[in-house]
């Protein structure tokens, strides 16, 4: 069905919000109104704090979470166990794993996971930086800690093969969470508990 608008600047920030993941146009509509219906002051406030987001915001250069400074708050915490590092998918996971307040080692984030059918190939995740961390010594473990998916296993074979030369454990976490599940749709106490019940990778 063609909408028809009073207003081709309404049209346009209705197109731009039905960009957004999960926002239908009847919805990016209803977003739309409700920000005309709002003080200007309001609407102000909210655009800047995107500008700002999207103008400042840094990658980690250790781990490359999401961070306002060059090293993101986990990895400037002094009381986290540099020792165990757990690689996940994306920053959602990081965000996932932190609120079961069961981890309390250094991250990797590898930016995606390997996957030939949408063009994902090792060279486009941050998989060397892992191994450059974990060649510099002071590694004692890498939790593999991907969703329970073709991919996700297939990036945890790649990983385990680069991290072979090197004296360092390897482990997945429990299977607690169900085949195909994304970590950042679990609920904190299965994560807590398959990060907790983790076990040696090949098992």
């Amino acid at each position: 069905m063609i909408q028809h608008f009073p207003s081709s600047l309404l049209e346009k920030a209705v197109g731009e919000f039905a960009k957004l993941p999960g926002i239908g146009r009847k919805t990016a509509l209803r977003l739309v109104l409700y920000l005309l219906r709002q003080e200007p002051e309001d609407v102000k406030t909210f655009t800047a704090a995107i500008d700002k987001m999207r103008d400042e915001v840094k990658f980690c250069r250790l781990c490359h979470n999401i961070s306002d400074d060059e090293l993101c708050p986990v990895c400037s915490d002094k009381s986290r166990d540099p020792s165990i590092i757990c690689v996940v998918e994306n920053v959602q996971d990081v965000m996932a794993v932190e609120n079961t307040q069961q981890f309390h080692g250094l991250y990797h984030v590898l930016g995606g996971v390997i996957s030939p059918m949408d063009g994902i190939g090792p060279a486009d995740l941050w998989i060397d930086a892992l191994v450059e961390r974990v060649k510099k010594g002071g590694v004692k473990e890498v939790i593999l800690a991907l969703a329970s998916t073709m991919e996700g296993d297939t990036t945890n074979f790649y990983i385990s093969r680069k991290l072979e030369p090197y004296p360092v454990e390897l482990s997945v976490i429990a299977r607690g969470i169900s085949v195909g599940d994304e970590l950042e749709y679990t609920d904190e106490v299965t994560l807590g508990r398959s990060i907790l019940n983790r076990t040696p990778f090949g098992q």
